[in-house]
């Protein structure tokens, strides 16, 4: 127990410098990428977005002077935020900052060696293609890809690459999750039985940009590149500016806040995907037009593929309509409960001298932080620089110049997309989805799902 004791202690101290760091060897590929300890590292911006804005920009702010970054370039396809990004970096930095049309124009410039991919939900995975092909490294956002077509190709673009990938997944650079991790994964918590997720908030406006709807032309973007392979729809400015409340160009509540709840799953069992999943919801309060819906429960089978005599449930449930903003996620095993909002593991429902043994009487996942020092989960639309980002980003500063692999890498997205993307086709078919190990395919009905 004090052998863990001292790991918690010092993964804490690590997160709180931003500095916990994933065993992964080198690559022959990134040790020739590594950049000279006096060499700037050139960043370019792939989408002047609001995540961008309030949380990109603060947590990149805390750590650039120390790590020798600039930001030197913005493309997005919108002219206003092509030059308000523009505008603001160069405020930031004290430098020039040039704004590019479009990635091409970016990539062609030669001028960046790693950046930050903020774009639409469904475009994620298609930037990072065209950021490690042209030879950068890349931040890039959550959800990774809302179509295996999509996931499959992306994946194997980085893997073939060699560049440094960080997912958006901030909470794998938090020392209550790093801790969590090695609580369960040292075997005293027992077997996961069941994991409650929940994500529920009270938010009339979210994800609305009603104020940008009048502001936005067609003239002023590039709307086919914008859906890029998606199917051809004619302009329309709310899917442009409220893509997360329209499928097929995000899956709103899966895609936005699930994959982050549904990423501890994998991390702490090692497990890949589910083997099932089922969801039921609807759109019960926002009749404002949206196709996804704003209410949403969803159930998942998880266990090892060649033994479905072992396994665990977890459920996903989120609201948009009522609820405290404290996004929660509850580990179950037979003898008590690990609680990622308190910290605490404590033999709460379960057979109480059985957890008490494990922990040696303590209740406290982390006693040596106080809740006010751990990072904390930020539900609010406008996260700003929050811990988790900051460390998150940090960490995937210090991969680009070490070529380590990041908290969060490129397998750790593939992985949420594919619960992410079965979850779409439960939604969408009404059926049962599975994942087809051989093809890589999440099936629903027999059939191959795809929007």
């Amino acid at each position: 127990m004090e052998k863990s004791r001292r790991t918690f202690i010092r993964q804490a101290a690590l997160a709180g410098a931003g500095v916990i760091i994933a065993k992964n060897s080198w690559s022959a590929k990134s040790y020739k990428r590594i950049i000279g300890a006096n060499d700037r590292v050139r960043v370019g911006v792939v989408g002047f977005s609001d995540r961008h804005r309030s949380s990109h920009i603060p947590s990149f702010m805390n750590h650039y002077k120390e790590l020798n970054f600039e930001v030197v370039a913005v493309s997005d396809i919108w002219s206003r935020r092509r030059e308000e990004g523009a505008a603001i970096w160069k405020e930031k930095m004290q430098n020039d900052v040039k704004a590019y049309r479009n990635n091409e124009e970016l990539y062609d410039s030669k001028t960046v060696d790693a950046v930050f991919i903020s774009t639409a939900d469904f475009q994620h995975a298609r930037h990072a293609i065209e950021a490690v092909k042209a030879g950068c490294d890349a931040y890039v956002e959550k959800p990774f890809a809302e179509t295996m077509e999509d996931n499959r190709a992306a994946l194997k673009a980085v893997k073939e690459s060699g560049k440094i990938v960080q997912i958006g997944s901030q909470r794998r650079s938090g020392a209550n999750y790093h801790a969590a991790n090695d609580f369960i994964r040292s075997g005293k918590f027992g077997d996961i039985t069941m994991v409650e997720l929940t994500w529920n908030v009270n938010q009339p406006g979210r994800w609305r940009r009603p104020e940008l709807l009048g502001v936005l032309k067609e003239q002023d973007t590039d709307w086919k590149r914008f859906i890029m392979n998606r199917p051809y729809e004619a302009f329309n400015p709310r899917i442009y500016l409220e893509y997360r409340l329209f499928w097929p160009y995000s899956s709103g509540l899966p895609g936005q806040w699930m994959s982050h709840q549904i990423d501890t799953v994998h991390w702490f069992t090692g497990l890949k995907h589910p083997r099932s999943v089922v969801a039921n919801g609807g759109i019960y309060m926002w009749k404002d037009g949206r196709r996804n819906w704003d209410t949403i429960l969803a159930a998942f089978d998880y266990g090892p593929l060649d033994d479905p005599s072992k396994g665990f449930q977890v459920t996903f449930g989120s609201r948009m309509h009522n609820g405290d903003e404290h996004p929660a996620e509850i580990y179950y095993s037979n003898g008590g409960e690990l609680n990622l909002n308190t910290n605490k593991v404590s033999p709460e429902g379960g057979l109480k001298e059985k957890m008490a043994a494990a922990m040696g009487m303590k209740a406290n996942l982390l006693p040596e932080l106080s809740l006010e020092n751990t990072e904390q989960v930020v539900a609010s639309a406008n996260t700003g620089g929050d811990k988790l980002t900051s460390n998150h980003v940090r960490n995937w500063m210090e991969c680009v110049r070490s070529r380590k692999q990041p908290n969060a890498p490129v397998e750790a997205g593939y992985s949420h997309s594919i619960a992410n993307i079965m979850t779409n086709a439960a939604v969408h078919t009404g059926y049962k989805a599975t994942f087809d190990e051989s093809t890589q395919e999440v099936m629903a009905n027999g059939k191959v799902f795809k929007y």
